[in-house]
């Protein structure tokens, strides 16, 4: 009943997180550059003019309607003050804030006193641009992109061994682990590919002559900005591989259940056949349905790069996302119930309910940074409705969990695998034991001259099978120190020929020497049981 009631309330808590979660992930919005917000500010022109030759009669004795580089000031009452909100098109606005103005008896707009301009209150817009809130924003910023390279960097690090540890080991060769890889690579995409988009993006040199804009400037545009787009084709490539990797590692994870999901559920599972399956959803279904937000994008909103918000079309990626995440959400509840309830059975007649809690709780964990569980957290506190030290608070911590993601999961997919930590060690071993061969060959008084293959097996004859194949069988004993117990694949000068190969059937004795006067001493090494595997 417990365990039961721990799967519910998981997937209630998460299930309400999903939207938000999925949204502030994908969403590609950030930092604007200079240019973004000159073509923003034009936009916002035209739309405030078409509104103005809309209206089929303005009232009389009123302030007129206009443009004045930053708002869309409406009509005026004689003798008020008129406030409008703070735009949401300029970045570093204060969006809850409002700019006024005065509009006088005559029905004309207020003169600034000390020039022949209208006079217009930002303040409250503006009280961000200040120089000490951009130097306090920068600091933010500065340790948030230290966080996220830090922990991307040691991501994908652990990744890449993670990868050349899987692959390298031919035992560890098995549908599983090529999942295992594939993620890991998505994981390996995903970073390279924020690394790349911040340079492209959001250079130095950009930020910068962001931070330079006042008031005054973005009041001063009055036309589009050039209508060159040849540069900012890397932009858009580098947005457009962002979100496909992003999306491929999604679609892994929810490879990665459904994979565990048929072990558990299906009775015949043959994971060859739906290999290619799996990589087909993993890889193929992200490229389909990003190819199509890149072509409606050139086509419908091809708008400098492709960082910014286009309206509707970010459901274009976002919704199979979304869906990814919950079907696999899904998968995961159901994959928890059969534990939960296999737990369950286990333990009838036992009363050890704590033990059965912490099993379930371990396996639940482990399956924890897959689903990105750890977003629960500021689930009531999306990005644009938190400022000040909430907002940092949650920043701080969804950029160290976000980066970090890969490196937890390689640590309990690769390095904390019982299979990977047996292999690892057996290779050690075998090193070692190489190693130690060739140490002891070479204090012997004789010398010795190595076969054409070396073989690590369990009987003391090397039998011929036949003109051209030798079949070495060998149990590692008791050695002196001197090394002088003829080594498998060895053949002692003087006795049988290196080249000489026996007949079929014929068996070689390999003999023992004695040992040398300069070394009394023997020491053993214990006997090391290997499978037959020859090295050519």
């Amino acid at each position: 009943m417990g365990a039961t009631l721990i799967v519910h309330t998981l997937g209630f808590v998460f299930c309400g997180t999903l939207l938000s979660f999925v949204y502030g992930l994908v969403d590609a919005d950030d930092v604007l550059t200079k240019e973004e917000q000159i073509y923003l500010l034009f936009n916002a022109k035209r739309k405030c003019e078409r509104a103005i030759k809309s209206k089929h009669k303005i009232t009389e004795g009123y302030c007129m309607p206009e443009w004045d580089g930053i708002v869309c000031w409406p009509e005026g009452l004689p003798g008020r003050m008129v406030s409008t909100t703070c735009p949401e098109y300029i970045y570093d606005f204060n969006h809850k804030g409002h700019a006024y103005r005065r509009c006088d008896i005559n029905g004309t707009w207020e003169l600034a006193s000390n020039n022949n301009k209208t006079w217009a209150n930002y303040s409250e817009c503006a009280k961000f641009l200040t120089h000490y809130n951009q130097n306090q924003e920068r600091e933010v910023f500065d340790r948030l992109y230290l966080i996220y390279t830090v922990g991307y960097s040691i991501s994908l690090g652990s990744l890449m061994v993670a990868t050349v540890i899987l692959g390298y080991f031919r035992r560890l060769h098995c549908t599983r682990n090529y999942i295992h890889m594939h993620l890991f690579v998505s994981f390996m995409l995903r970073a390279i590919s924020i690394f790349v988009k911040d340079v492209v993006l959001y250079s130095g040199a950009a930020l910068q002559e962001m931070e330079r804009i006042t008031v005054e400037d973005l009041k001063s545009i009055t036309e589009a900005p050039p209508a060159n787009k040849t540069k900012f084709i890397g932009c858009k490539v580098a947005v457009t591989l962002f979100l496909y990797f992003l999306a491929t590692n999604y679609y892994w994870i929810l490879v990665e259940g459904l994979y565990l999901h048929s072990l558990i559920f299906m009775t015949f599972f043959s994971d060859r056949k739906y290999l290619w399956g799996f990589t087909l959803i993993g890889w193929g279904v992200p490229a389909m349905f990003v190819t199509i937000w890149a072509s409606v994008r050139a086509t419908l909103a091809d708008t400098e790069c492709w960082d910014l918000s286009a309206g509707n079309l970010k459901w274009i990626v976002q919704i199979p996302i979304l869906t990814a995440i919950v079907v696999n959400f899904l998968l995961f509840l159901n994959i928890i119930r059969v534990l939960a309830t296999k737990l369950r059975e286990t333990n009838a007649g036992r009363c050890d309910t704590r033990q059965q809690y912490r099993k379930l709780l371990k396996s639940t964990l482990v399956l924890m940074p897959l689903f990105g569980v750890h977003y629960i957290v500021f689930m009531a506190m999306p990005y644009t409705e938190v400022s000040g030290v909430p907002w940092q608070i949650q920043m701080h911590y969804e950029m160290l969990f976000n980066s970090f993601q890969g490196f937890f999961v390689a640590i309990i997919y690769c390095f904390c695998n019982g299979e990977v930590q047996a292999e690892i060690k057996k290779s050690w071993s075998r090193r070692t034991l190489a190693l130690d061969f060739k140490r002891k060959a070479r204090s012997g008084s004789n010398t010795y001259s190595y076969g054409p293959m070396v073989s690590h097996t369990s009987v003391t004859t090397v039998t011929a099978r036949g003109p051209l194949a030798l079949h070495l069988t060998t149990r590692l004993g008791p050695v002196s120190l001197n090394g002088h117990r003829n080594l498998p694949g060895y053949v002692k000068n003087g006795s049988v020929s290196e080249n000489s190969i026996p007949t079929s059937g014929q068996e070689l004795h390999i003999q023992e020497e004695e040992p040398s006067k300069n070394f009394q001493m023997e020491k053993t090494i214990p006997v090391v049981e290997e499978e037959r595997e020859t090295v050519m």
